[in-house]
């Protein structure tokens, strides 16, 4: 049955739970509408379920770190059905409860794919829906390989979904998700290799850092591959996959393929020029305060939203919120993206939140750099582990804290304390002087200064 709402929200991830649960909290009437499950990639098909997986893969290299050390761990090895049942432990049941917890806070949930036939109106599977208000916030999907032999290819909700993990596993691009699923197949005892278009990978973080990245993940028997690109995918008569390099006559041989190389606005199917809404590849075109530039009917958050923000879960919530805020109260906020870090999750985990060194020298700062190998620190010689680094950012003028990129065991925690003293403004002097508990990473922070 056709309904009208105050706002309806296109996508049941962070940012439009978010903003759901917000307007209809405040007594609006609210519709919320997704083709997939409820609940978004980062809980169904990403961060989530990615970390559980990781759990086996930290438990098999934090015995083998300990090896010669006091721990014997002959025949430790990953059952990779048993932890993908622990996974859908979590998984199985994300989707009921969110759509629960919406029909509770008073929200309608719908299902179907949604697409515009107007300014004010969209389609689900049928039914015209009517709002005041709409946000998109779709999130984003793989974006489209322009490879020969793409259809041979899996992403990476299917490889969150294997139930039982291939010998030998070829990750195209060199991003998140190839490090951080090589890190897991590895540890699980498939052969893994990593083509990366760039010589530079994972573009964004510190590039001292990503190279001691590049080095660990290459002794942990991860064949990385810089400046390759891949040609061709030909399924072989044996079943396996020959991935042809450009430029060169080699190949390599893999029995799985798997997609890598980055994700876009999932913005297919919507018909957005139906409402007038503009959008390019980085998503749908917001003023700052997130409101559609040609429909102010409209308003995007997310990985849908083209904005400064980075396709990240907590850019997501703060979008979501801001967006519904704005709604609400007619105003003009734009969200805050200070202090939000980033982290892959490899094994030790990369990660940085701030100003990288060259963009704070770009900026004019006067720039003081703190750099420290901690690999001999007490936090990682506890554990066995030896490739790990910091590098601060630090203003040497104010003494302000511009950026902290971190590599090495828990650092993902650590960098949540530099994350807090860049939001809120605090200076290398006031977070040194910070009690921590000791023994602990977080303890290491003051030495990082």
């Amino acid at each position: 049955m056709s309904e009208n709402f105050d706002l309806l929200v296109i996508g049941t991830g962070t940012a439009g739970l978010s903003a759901a649960h917000a307007t209809a909290a405040a007594g609006w009437k609210v519709g919320i509408v997704d083709a997939l499950p409820y609940g978004g990639t980062c809980a169904l098909r990403g961060c989530d379920p990615k970390k559980i997986l990781r759990r086996g893969a930290e438990v098999v290299e934090s015995a083998a770190l300990m090896r010669d050390r006091g721990i014997v761990d002959d025949g430790l090895r990953i059952d990779w059905s048993a932890l993908q049942r622990h996974k859908r432990g979590f998984t199985d049941a994300m989707s009921r409860q969110v759509e629960a917890g919406l029909e509770d806070g008073g929200v309608t949930t719908l299902h179907g794919t949604a697409r515009f036939v107007g300014r004010d109106a969209v389609d689900i599977d049928g039914e015209v829906h009517r709002a005041e208000r709409f946000l998109i916030a779709s999130g984003a999907a793989p974006k489209p390989l322009d490879l020969p032999g793409s259809e041979h290819v899996i992403d990476s909700t299917a490889f969150l979904g294997l139930e039982t993990l291939p010998e030998r596993i070829v990750f195209i691009g060199g991003g998140f998700i190839s490090f951080e699923f090589a890190h897991i197949a590895a540890r699980a005892g498939a052969r893994c290799t990593i083509l990366s278009r760039s010589e530079r990978p994972l573009r964004g973080f510190d590039p001292d850092l990503v190279d001691r990245l590049v080095e660990r993940t290459r002794s942990a028997g991860i064949d990385v591959r810089l400046s390759t690109t891949p040609a061709s995918v030909r399924q072989t008569r044996s079943g396996a996959f020959d991935i042809r390099l450009a430029g060169t006559d080699d190949a390599v041989e893999a029995d799985m393929v798997v997609h890598g190389a980055g994700r876009a606005p999932a913005l297919d199917g919507l018909e957005l020029d139906a409402a007038q809404v503009a959008h390019d590849d980085r998503g749908v075109t917001v003023h700052p305060h997130l409101q559609s530039t040609t429909n102010p009917a409209v308003w995007a958050a997310g990985d849908a939203a083209a904005t400064r923000g980075r396709p990240l879960t907590p850019v997501a919530s703060s979008e979501g919120s801001v967006a519904a805020s704005n709604m609400l109260t007619g105003a003009t906020t734009a969200p805050d993206y200070t202090g939000v870090s980033s982290t892959v999750f490899t094994i030790p985990e990369l990660t940085g939140v701030g100003m990288t060194e060259a963009a704070a020298r770009e900026a004019g700062h006067d720039v003081d750099v703190r750099f420290s190998d901690t690999g001999s620190w007490y936090s990682n010689y506890r554990v066995g582990e030896k490739a790990a680094a910091a590098k601060i950012i630090v203003d040497a003028g104010d003494d302000r804290i511009l950026g902290a990129h971190l590599f090495g065991p828990e650092y993902a925690e650590a960098v949540n304390v530099f994350s807090m003293a860049i939001a809120l403004g605090l200076t290398a002097e006031q977070l040194r002087a910070m009690p921590a508990s000791y023994p602990s990473v977080g303890s290491d922070v003051a030495s990082m200064l």
